[in-house]
């Protein structure tokens, strides 16, 4: 039988829901009607975020409900352009979850169905300070108002809508699944859009007749963050003082302005830092200049896929410094010749539990051999004036 909207549930990411023709959306059932008077009325539910495989998250994310009958209820507002639907819950308070469960899948999904960016974005799940951190995207990705599904009691009109979210993989944009091709790139000169429309222009060197020096960002964990610090974070600062570069020490919080990060790093020629959310913001570095992440053990698929690939998508040079058992406080508590330490993979084969992924991320800090680093700091300093000569 053929009813007003389908539903495609075949993806391992993400389900997705068309509604093909005028739909009434009534925000306090988070309920979407189409008129059908010759079918008896259908039902379907979906939860719109893209991590479908992951049964605990999912289950905490808000049902969306999709009716065809033969009534629906009166249109109070009529919009003139469709809808994309999605829920800002979930992971959404952290950075890397907010960009690659959120941001670009909805990217993507504009550009998949909307390549003229005329579209409406309805958000179950809304936070006011998701709003305010992410306004610049979200008004570049859309012109009109959003619409908040719990803050809304009126009906609502669209010629058609989309719900749901299309993920490609991690920090991923393939662009042989968009009917108009898009990449990575795509989605970082909307950021430049985003971001530069009132630029906040970096501070002019103190002394400019000195030899420019390359500009190291250091991405560092909070205070409020027990784990993956830089126990010699003061030494590690002294040797890239020494190989030539100028640090500026950037420790993000939930409340770091994005324009600021933004204005930052895109001015800058290296970013540096322990794997963790706040390397997202590499997305904010320019092509051709460098992105170092320090490995812990442990983290090595998650490091590369999650962080790595944003460096290849948007041309960045990459380096990698996986530490040794001897740089990392594990060895303290579990030895040396512990298997978790020796051979994590063979650890991780049987998936990536709770208990295992928390020893690794939520237990680990890193003493950095100054010697193997400063070696890999020097083949940084290397690429970086490579690009800075570029610039000019």
């Amino acid at each position: 039988m053929s009813y007003q909207f389908s539903c495609n549930r075949t993806y391992l990411r993400y389900d997705l829901c068309t509604i093909g023709g005028s739909t009434v959306l009534d925000p306090t059932t988070s309920t979407f009607f189409t008129m059908d008077p010759t079918s008896p009325v259908h039902v379907e539910k979906i939860r719109p975020y893209p991590r479908k495989y992951e049964d605990y998250i999912m289950s905490q994310i808000k049902e969306l409900n999709l009716v065809s009958g033969p009534s629906s209820p009166q249109c109070t507002i009529r919009h003139e352009s469709p809808a994309i639907v999605f829920s800002a819950g979930g992971y959404t308070g952290n950075l890397f979850h907010a960009f690659n469960d959120g941001l670009i899948p909805l990217f993507i999904t504009a550009s998949s169905f909307y390549p003229d960016g005329d579209f409406i974005i309805v958000v179950s799940e809304f936070h006011d300070w998701w709003q305010s951190k992410y306004a610049e995207i979200l008004k570049v990705l859309s012109k009109h108002p959003i619409v908040a599904l719990e803050k809304d009691n009126a009906t609502h009109c669209f010629p058609s809508a989309t719900l749901g979210l299309i993920a490609h993989g991690f920090m991923t944009i393939d662009p042989t699944l968009i009917p108009t091709p898009k990449t990575l790139m795509h989605f970082r000169d909307l950021l430049e859009k985003a971001y530069t429309q009132n630029p906040i222009l970096p501070s002019p060197p103190l002394d400019p007749k000195r030899e420019r020096r390359p500009r190291l960002v250091l991405t560092c964990r909070g205070n409020d963050v027990s784990s993956r610090r830089i126990l010699n974070q003061d030494e590690v600062i002294q040797v890239m003082k020494e190989i030539g570069f100028d640090v500026i020490v950037f420790q993000p919080n939930r409340y770091t302005s994005l324009s600021e990060a933004y204005a930052m790093l895109n001015s800058s020629h290296v970013m540096v830092g322990v794997h963790g959310a706040a390397l997202t913001h590499a997305l904010f570095l320019r092509p051709r200049s460098v992105f170092m992440q320090v490995v812990p053990i442990g983290t090595e698929w998650a490091a590369d896929a999650f962080y790595g690939r944003i460096a290849k998508g948007l041309n960045v040079n990459y380096l990698e410094y996986k530490i040794r058992v001897e740089e990392s406080s594990l060895m303290e508590k579990y030895g040396k010749d512990n298997v978790l330490l020796k051979d994590p993979s063979a650890v991780q084969k049987k998936g990536w539990p709770t208990e295992i992924m928390d020893i690794y991320l939520k237990q680990q800090n890193v003493k950095l051999d100054l010697v193997r680093f400063r070696k890999s700091l020097k083949s940084a300093y290397l690429m970086a004036k490579k690009f800075m000569h570029k610039e000019r």
